[in-house]
């Protein structure tokens, strides 16, 4: 049985910002944008209109014009403490950010919205749903993984050390770490995965031959009509 969507609420005043972050969500499979508003006033009247159904997710603008600050994040967090919120704003002090997970916030993200970004605070949110539905106790290491902000990364820094082998960089490794991981059933080639990343093939292939050095990637050979065989690589 095919579990309904998570349902999201944007609070956004910029009518052009809210339509991208639509847009954005509903590209992520299991989750459907359920409203938007510009204003204050009016999220609290979705909210209460909404009670017997109320969304599992709110993504909220710091500046919203008829309230002050962080204001409608504290109401919101006083009234439905069930709902999860998603900062998504041009706020970067540090000062609001701090206040901002003291409210218990799910993710904090600075604008200009990236997709990718979003999609994996979306996607750690439903891992963590899957968690809490699935176990009635949970281990450190289960815990570490939800709390660590994304989706669990296979290489832990234990295991690549503190420095990385010259050419290797920390940001790169784990990027294409996710990619391999979102694609686990089929993996990539080296010229797939450069395609994806955005990388000469070389590169590409010099993070999953090191990938599969300290064995987190294994390598398979594929046989094509014509030419030498390739390697493909998937996650273990």
């Amino acid at each position: 049985m095919k579990r309904k969507p998570f349902n999201v609420f944007i609070i956004e005043d910029d009518f052009r910002v809210a339509n991208i972050n639509k847009q954005f969500v509903e590209q992520v499979e299991g989750f459907q944008v359920v409203g938007v508003v510009h204003t204050g006033k009016d999220a609290l009247s979705y909210l209460e209109r909404a009670h017997n159904e109320l969304p599992n997710l709110v993504l909220l603008d710091v500046y919203i014009p008829d309230v002050q600050g962080l204001e409608l994040m504290w109401e919101i967090r006083k009234k439905y403490n069930d709902i999860e919120i998603i900062m998504i704003t041009a706020a970067n002090e540090v000062d609001t950010i701090e206040r901002t997970f003291r409210g218990g916030i799910l993710d904090y993200i600075i604008k200009p919205v990236d997709f990718e970004r979003l999609k994996k605070t979306l996607q750690r949110y439903v891992e963590k749903q899957k968690l809490f539905r699935s176990k009635q106790e949970m281990t450190q290491e289960e815990l570490d993984t939800m709390m660590g902000g994304f989706p669990q990364i296979l290489v832990e820094k234990d295991q690549i050390g503190s420095e990385l082998p010259k050419g290797i960089d920390r940001l790169t490794l784990e990027k294409i770490i996710l990619v391999l991981k979102d694609n686990d059933s089929e993996g990539f080639t080296a010229v797939e995965l450069s395609k994806e990343i955005g990388a000469s093939r070389s590169t590409a292939r010099r993070y999953l031959e090191y990938l599969v050095a300290i064995e987190q990637v294994k390598a398979e050979l594929i046989y094509g009509d014509v030419g030498r065989p390739e390697r493909r690589y998937l996650i273990k």
